[in-house]
């Protein structure tokens, strides 16, 4: 029985449009062929990438060398040298050049491993980088939630041009104290929130309407914060002119998983009398992530 330690990072950076970043940050990735990136999502509409790595660990998943750690903090460090947030735009909210991090363990790593590298690695951003860095989940002492952050930084609230966000940082002063680094904001970087979590998926529903509203509403119901599926995240994104986007974080998919997502939504938007387009995950499964990582001869 194959008994491994893993661990997984996601990364999502404000920027799929801007060629030259993009290769820069992947560059820097490659220094530490140990942790390789297993997957890459790009959406030029929300100008969003995600990217999803992986690398085994040591006894001390904290100790130096981590190459999960040094190859985030070097695709942070190049992403915050060649993307300018105040240049930005795009239709998906964001808090941040390097807009969230998120570690997750696989195979028989534990979530203290996990968070054990978030720390370090905000650390690291905090104060190396001097960008504001926010802890949550297994990361943070009171397991703080990546939502929580979100919300009392404005994360969630569109500019007067309704699709186009902010993020809410044009003030230098945070209402949040960082948990690493400086209190105030560089407005070309913005801020950084890295978590530890067990995995979490991400899945998107296209619906055919540019009524912003009325899908805020099917998101608000979907959620569980709204009452809906418990262990669900959901919001209202525009993705176009004609298509307006359930996105949802799925905090629990064995539990709920993408096919019950589509479903409810669908249920839901019928009786906004709004047609509904087929989800998809915006990230391999965690079980491909380790089949992807496998074939590659680490493990």
């Amino acid at each position: 029985m194959l008994k491994s330690m893993l661990a997984c990072c996601k990364v999502y950076i404000s920027e799929s449009r801007n060629r030259t970043a993009l290769e820069s940050i992947e560059r820097a990735a490659k220094l530490f062929p140990e942790a390789p990136i297993i997957n890459k999502f790009e959406d030029e509409t929300y100008n969003r990438v995600g990217y999803t790595l992986v690398s085994k660990l040591g006894p001390q998943a904290s100790s130096d060398p981590c190459p999960l750690r040094t190859a985030m903090l070097a695709m942070v460090k190049a992403a915050l040298e060649s993307i300018d947030l105040e240049l930005h735009s795009g239709s998906h909210p964001r808090l941040g050049v390097v807009d969230h991090i998120c570690f997750h363990p696989l195979l028989s790593a534990s979530l203290d491993q996990a968070a054990s590298i978030a720390k370090s690695l905000a650390a690291d951003v905090g104060y190396s980088l001097q960008v504001p860095t926010f802890l949550y989940g297994a990361a943070q002492e009171e397991g703080r939630t990546l939502d929580a952050i979100r919300r009392e930084l404005g994360y969630f609230k569109p500019n007067s041009c309704g699709s186009q966000w902010i993020g809410g940082l044009k003030q230098e002063s945070l209402a949040l104290k960082p948990d690493e680094g400086p209190a105030q904001v560089i407005p070309t970087k913005g801020v950084i929130v890295i978590g530890a979590t067990r995995w979490v998926d991400n899945y998107n529903v296209p619906l055919f309407s540019s009524d912003i509203s009325a899908v805020r509403r099917i998101a608000k119901r979907v959620s569980g914060r709204g009452g809906g599926l418990p262990s669900v995240q959901a919001m209202a994104l525009a993705h176009g002119e004609t298509v307006t986007e359930v996105a949802c974080n799925l905090l629990n998919p064995s539990e709920v998983g993408g096919d019950r997502i589509q479903l409810e939504v669908e249920r839901v938007a019928e009786e906004e009398g709004i047609t509904v387009g087929k989800g998809y995950f915006t990230d391999l499964s965690q079980e491909k992530i380790i089949q992807s990582y496998m074939k590659l001869g680490f493990v």
